[in-house]
């Protein structure tokens, strides 16, 4: 059978997340049921992550086997047909080898997590990105997430039910932008590693929002990370501002 390997953007709102479960909507069902209407006994599908309930993505990647041999722009197109009124979209589709997989064949994964410091609350962003009450310190954050570069211990920053076997990662990149928003003043975390715990993106950036509001002292974000205590996390983020924005393979099926 062959294979594609679709890039899938989703807003998560409406979902109870990417995956599949029973008596509640998900993004795989939803591309698995559309799937289903050009190849009624096409199997299900595999993602590079599975996010959360309410979390977004503009870069979520999936492959699936379809037995018909598709010309991946009809197949892309046919889906999006059949994929409305979903938030979802393929973004485009490509043929990979049979040993292609969406998770396993994955060498990295870029989050971004939008926040936006205003007193009113959001209108057009409401859903798509967290808000505070005021302004946040940067260059503090920015510090403090410092101390998270690299290869850690992250169980302070794991969700109690991460089924991950070892909570030890390695974080390539955490940067922190600070832009003039229509909306407010708006701070955007980018976090790339080759994959992540259960909630670490939501626990990090939780607890750089205390740096940044000068609740938390920069270096209290390394004393947190050497506790290894999940008691010794800062407050978890709302899942609104959360984007898997992309997955990295050694050999782009996409290019």
């Amino acid at each position: 059978m062959p294979r594609y390997a679709l890039k899938v953007e989703y807003h998560g709102g409406p979902f109870a997340g990417w995956q599949r479960q029973s008596g509640q909507p998900s993004v795989q069902e939803a591309v698995e049921t559309a799937l289903r209407r050009l190849e009624p006994d096409a199997p299900g599908i595999a993602a590079a992550g599975r996010t959360d309930a309410g979390v977004h993505a503009t870069g979520q990647v999936a492959h699936c086997d379809l037995a018909k041999d598709w010309d991946p722009f009809r197949l892309s197109e046919a889906l999006n047909f059949h994929l409305k009124p979903a938030p979802v979209a393929v973004l485009t589709a490509a043929r990979v080898p049979d040993d292609f997989h969406a998770r396993f064949s994955a060498v990295e994964r870029r989050y971004l997590f939008r926040l936006i410091a205003r007193r009113a609350p959001l209108t057009h962003d409401a859903g798509l990105a967290w808000r505070v009450l005021n302004p946040l310190d940067a260059d503090a954050m920015r510090r403090g997430a410092a101390h998270l570069v690299g290869h850690h211990d992250f169980t302070t920053f794991r969700s109690t039910l991460c089924q991950s076997k070892s909570p030890s990662k390695t974080l390539d990149e955490i940067t922190i932008d600070e832009c003039a928003n229509p909306q407010g003043r708006e701070y955007r975390f980018h976090l790339r590693a080759r994959s992540f715990l259960h909630n670490q993106v939501r626990s990090i950036v939780g607890t750089l929002e205390r740096v940044g509001a000068g609740s938390w002292a920069p270096d209290a974000v390394k004393a947190a990370l050497d506790a290894r205590d999940r008691a010794a996390c800062g407050p978890v983020c709302p899942p609104d501002g959360l984007y898997l924005t992309g997955v990295g393979y050694r050999d782009d099926p996409f290019a």
